[in-house]
């Protein structure tokens, strides 16, 4: 009869940010304002890329490439996230709360790494800018992104299967807007220490290797700024890596503290806090940030609306 229990819950209720009714429409439209600038800031970003023949460059490969694992990762949280805020019911079942932790997983993971790529790419180029064409050749460039993508879609495979060997019948309520991994080691029937040691060693070795591997490349960048003579040199290069460090600090910090340093049930809600940062917020960030400094997207941008109105008129 136990073993019966234990397979009973195959289904999932997601308890979303708030219970008060009152805040159910406000919060469907703050969300899908941002999930649609979302999609508008980085598919809009990928599009001047392609676009605009001179930011045909590894950096904005590498920008491009971000920005589509930002619009994976919200995509990946927010449409069901709005469905589950006017559904009464907020019901995930196992297979979706597993599909939607890997693809979530994956962008995270992919994020990463294209981070580490994106400093070393500024190392080569402001520390060896004569090397920087040879350094950072277009076959290069093709096999960083492959191998972060690579790596982010394979390591959250681990996970999911772990999960697989769980069985749920505490409870089928999950105190979070999406389906995160470590409330569900929370309800499981099956003692779940491999998965939650498992999780805990991968993903701290990826975070502190990814980000101190892009600290000791902008610490390299920051001693060769400093030693550049040209003041227009030094102001343009410190402007491009300078948009990155916010983004880079925001996003680590709060995986931290959310996996790193999980906090216990009573901070539920400071847990929700840090993920709203990683799935929600720093993807709308992003090309936003990436792009408002940098003269070249702006430029590209300029170059569009004028042949859009142009367009338009004729």
């Amino acid at each position: 009869m136990m073993e019966a229990n234990k397979t009973l819950v195959t289904e999932f209720v997601l308890t979303g940010l708030t219970d008060l009714p009152g805040l159910k429409v406000p919060l469907f439209l703050v969300f899908l304002v941002i999930y649609l600038t979302t999609m508008v800031g980085n598919l809009g970003l990928i599009f001047l890329i392609w676009k605009d023949p001179h930011l045909h460059t590894p950096m904005y490969s590498f920008l491009g490439s971000l920005a589509f694992v930002d619009a994976c990762s919200s995509s990946s949280v927010i449409p069901k996230m709005l469905v589950n805020i006017l559904d009464k019911s907020q019901m995930m079942s196992l297979f979706e709360c597993m599909a939607q932790y890997y693809f979530f997983g994956s962008s995270a993971t992919t994020e990463c790494f294209l981070l580490v790529v994106m400093a070393y790419d500024r190392y080569a180029a402001i520390c060896s800018p004569l090397l920087y064409p040879v350094v950072m050749s277009n076959g290069l460039c093709t096999c960083l992104i492959s191998a972060s993508y690579a790596v982010g879609f394979l390591q959250p495979i681990i996970h999911v299967g772990l999960l697989s060997r769980l069985t749920f019948c505490r409870s089928n309520t999950i105190h979070h807007f999406y389906c995160e991994i470590l409330p569900l080691f929370t309800i499981s029937c099956t003692d779940p220490s491999i998965n939650a040691l498992v999780l805990f060693i991968f993903v701290a070795f990826i975070q502190a290797f990814t980000f101190i591997t892009i600290m000791a490349s902008y610490t390299y960048v920051l001693f060769a700024i400093l030693k550049k003579k040209s003041e227009k040199g030094r102001s343009k290069a410190f402007s491009t890596c300078s948009a990155h460090l916010p983004s880079v600090s925001l996003f680590y910090g709060t995986l931290f503290f959310m996996y790193v340093h999980p906090g216990s049930v009573q901070d539920q809600y400071q847990d929700k806090m840090y993920s709203l940062f990683y799935t929600i917020i720093i993807p709308l960030l992003n090309p936003f940030i990436y792009s408002l400094r940098n003269k070249e997207v702006l430029g590209a941008f300029g170059e569009v609306r004028t042949n859009t109105i142009d367009f338009l008129l004729f």
